[in-house]
């Protein structure tokens, strides 16, 4: 107990000081604001490193701006420290403060509360009891329903928002960077995209250029950290190591189709195991599944799926022949999208990304020479009246039979879709 008497007064510095933070400019930020004032618990979610904690400080010192007694809010982290109450947290508040959390308006923010044995009833029973009183933050390195548990203990108490890595929006502001007219500035814009694909959108990393010091930092501080040490601890997993190595064969081959009985067997694992391995690595946010798209939902469920790494393998990253480029190249954009969907046909027609709409939207991604058979096929098929070519640094509009097609340079687009 005294213990986390000791980390609530370290933690808390707002009880005693003003509080200020360092805060560069978020887009989800606004979209969690709006859910503040409701009574249910906001959840926020998503990799290690990419600013949750961040976010947390962030609305802490706008509700104290707001008028909120600033010795009402409590923040307590249970990433180092698993074998804490929430309980005994609140006990221990009361006892510092000399205040009841069944009196006046509250504000608790638990970090990392996955790491919290049986968190789900914890939480719920607060909230519960005191809902009236207390508005619940939690934030969590992976999905928080990776176990099925959870999402039905908290059914109807919670919303979720993942934390993605940086936009290249949102690099550019951490980088103190503003372009009124792109056009003036594509050289600079393509230079800069080129330092964003370093960073592979962690906030942390943004103004670093060190090779060895990106790759021990993803590999051990996010990597490592999350195949053996967080999922282990969530879900019974016999042997990490396998785990690794179904993650790193994706880091290294990204965008790769993937039919699971030929994976399996190649891992020496069964195809029941590795399926529920790459669910893990997806709860994680470690890779992103996208399904061929089809106007059938069933069929797109039984064909082949491809699968992309959150974070690209650091050594393919600095390799500099242009297969590897491109292959970087398409993984950022494809994430930076968001993309569930791409498109391959009995033929091997295929288009990288699909961007769900009234009609379909097809996205090619290019490096290198420009090509628009496979799109041409797409829009054909499901009448899509438009289609975009991401490129290096071309650009150019075609007006096909098929609809309309738009050369664009990755900056640009980003820039302005994603």
């Amino acid at each position: 107990m005294t213990q986390i008497r000791e980390i609530l007064v370290e933690s808390n510095i707002w009880w005693k000081e003003p509080f200020h933070i360092d805060y560069k400019e978020r887009e989800i930020y606004e979209k969690i604001s709006k859910f503040l004032p409701l009574p249910q618990i906001i959840a926020l979610t998503g990799l290690r490193r990419v600013g949750k904690t961040t976010l947390l400080f962030k609305i802490i010192e706008d509700e104290i701006k707001n008028g909120f007694n600033p010795k009402n809010i409590i923040y307590f982290s249970f990433d180092e420290f698993r074998k804490a109450d929430v309980r005994d947290i609140i006990r221990e508040y009361e006892e510092i403060m000399k205040k009841k959390i069944n009196e006046g308006k509250h504000l608790l923010l638990f970090d990392e509360i996955q790491k919290l044995e049986n968190w789900e009833e914890k939480i719920k029973r607060i909230y519960d009891i005191y809902s009236k009183n207390v508005k619940i933050i939690i934030s969590g390195s992976e999905s928080l329903f990776i176990r099925r548990k959870s999402k039905e203990t908290l059914a109807g108490r919670l919303f979720e928002f993942k934390i993605n890595p940086l936009s290249f929006k949102e690099f550019l502001t951490f980088k103190n960077k503003k372009f009124d007219n792109v056009e003036l500035y594509e050289k600079e814009l393509s230079m800069l995209f080129e330092e964003f694909i370093t960073t592979q959108g962690f906030p942390e990393l943004v103004g670093i250029k060190e090779k060895e010091i990106i790759k021990k930092y993803i590999e051990e501080s996010i990597v490592e950290k999350v195949i053996y040490r967080d999922i282990p601890h969530l879900v019974s997993i016999r042997d990490p190591s396998t785990l690794e190595s179904a993650l790193n064969t994706i880091r290294e081959q990204p965008g790769q189709l993937i039919e699971l009985s030929e994976f399996a067997k190649e891992m020496h694992i069964s195809r029941q195991t590795l399926s529920i391995y790459l669910k893990y690595l997806e709860d994680s946010f470690l890779i992103r599944k996208l399904y061929n798209y089809s106007s059938s939902i069933r069929k797109t469920e039984r064909k082949l799926k491809k699968y992309y790494p959150s974070i690209i393998s650091t050594n393919l990253i600095f390799k500099d022949d242009t297969y590897s480029r491109s292959k970087v190249f398409e993984n950022v954009i494809v994430n930076q999208l968001h993309a569930e969907y791409f498109w391959r046909d009995p033929y091997k027609n295929e288009v990288d990304v699909i961007l769900p709409n009234k009609k379909p939207i097809p996205v090619e991604i290019k490096y290198g020479k420009i090509e628009t058979k496979n799109i041409r096929r797409f829009m054909e098929k499901f009448h899509a009246e438009r289609g975009y070519i991401i490129s290096l640094n071309q650009e150019k509009n075609l007006e096909l039979q098929e609809g309309k097609i738009s050369v664009v340079p990755v900056y640009k687009f980003l820039l302005r879709w994603a």
